[in-house]
């Protein structure tokens, strides 16, 4: 049962949802390279994914401007952010002067070291603590390991799958799909978590030259969510917002969230004029329908936590009693009782915290 919870929440984590896409009113433009793929919401604001050539787990948001370039997250290694880096030539000739993280998780952060000296790294005061390893070290966290550690085993079956594989199709894609993982895990290894050197608490507003004048950029954060220390990346004139995993088209993973004050901060999220919005991980979106989705969901995970932490029950067997399928019409990624564990590990740490 935990595996197959695990296996259920990795999916949830990166999943695709196919039924609550948007596509863009008008064909994006769309350019390709070697291992990335760009999708240009509004002129110059572009939504950047890994094609699956290099393992780069989350989106980026790059922001063209006049005289520089804006990223915000560099992905889950000093690997996936150096293919990124070489990616964006195809995109401008202008040098990365910001690099923003969303947050401080290991898919959205661990580029950071790569880019290069003179780019600064703006995030949340939370963000600059946890990749400074003032509360604790990231990389013994059970967010990371829960992530990172099973990578090897992934390695050794594909290696022993593309063995015993006879069709030679099939044979050749898990040898790439062995290549992929085999890199991935040789970058683990290379991570050093590097802060920001700019923090913010709740705003702050960067104005990038464009043709025909001014790009207003505002970071804000909305309160504790996904983590500590989310930031939403808004562009009021361009009417698009980069939502990191604060929100997504499918469920987040909630092992280091807030998830009693999750929803207030979705309003806050809400409360901005936007047209488009760019998550952590999937496609561009257009509709907000999906965020008050989230905003019930929480809500009620939330409560069905709080009874069975009330009646004693451990937060191993929570996770597999607590049912959500009342959702499943808005998430069809849940199947059937049981949520991922470490949600339910946290929610237990807080309700702990607040007796």
């Amino acid at each position: 049962m935990k595996l197959k919870l695990l296996a259920l929440a990795i999916f949830n984590f990166l999943i695709l949802i196919s039924v609550t896409m948007s596509p863009l009113s008008a064909q994006p433009r769309v350019i390709e390279t070697v291992t990335h793929r760009f999708v240009e919401a509004q002129n110059g604001v572009w939504l950047g994914t890994g094609n699956g050539s290099v393992y780069t787990m989350s989106n980026v948001m790059v922001l063209v401007g006049a005289n520089d370039t804006l990223v915000v997250d560099s992905h889950v290694t000093p690997m996936a952010a150096r293919a990124l880096l070489d990616a964006l030539p195809a995109l401008t000739d202008k040098p990365v002067r910001y690099l923003v993280n969303s947050h401080y998780h290991f898919d959205h952060a661990h580029g950071n070291q790569t880019f290069p000296a003179g780019v600064e790294i703006i995030g949340h005061e939370f963000t600059r603590q946890k990749l400074n390893g003032e509360s604790s070290n990231v990389l013994e966290e059970n967010t990371f390991r829960s992530f990172s550690d099973p990578v090897a085993l992934t390695v050794s079956n594909l290696k022993r799958l593309a063995v015993a594989e006879t069709n030679p199709d099939r044979r050749n894609q898990l040898q790439g799909r062995l290549k992929v993982q085999s890199e991935y895990l040789a970058a683990i290894a290379e991570v050093k978590p590097t802060p920001p050197n700019i923090t913010l608490t709740d705003k702050m507003t960067l104005f990038q030259a464009v043709e025909g004048g001014t790009r207003e950029i505002q970071l804000l954060h909305f309160g504790r969510a996904h983590t500590g220390g989310d930031v939403v990346i808004f562009l009021p004139r361009e009417k698009v917002a980069f939502t990191g995993d604060m929100m997504l088209p499918g469920l987040p993973y909630m092992g280091d969230g807030h998830v009693d004050e999750w929803p207030d901060a979705l309003e806050g999220l809400k409360s901005l004029d936007f047209d488009y919005w760019l998550p952590g991980h999937g496609p561009v979106m257009e509709s907000k329908e999906p965020i008050g989705k989230l905003q019930s969901y929480l809500r009620d995970l939330w409560l069905k936590t709080g009874r069975v932490y009330r009646e004693g029950v451990s937060w191993e067997q929570a996770a597999g009693r607590i049912d959500m399928t009342n959702h499943s019409a808005n998430f069809p990624q849940i199947s059937g009782a049981g949520v991922d564990p470490r949600a339910v590990r946290r929610m237990y740490q807080l309700l702990d915290q607040q007796r």
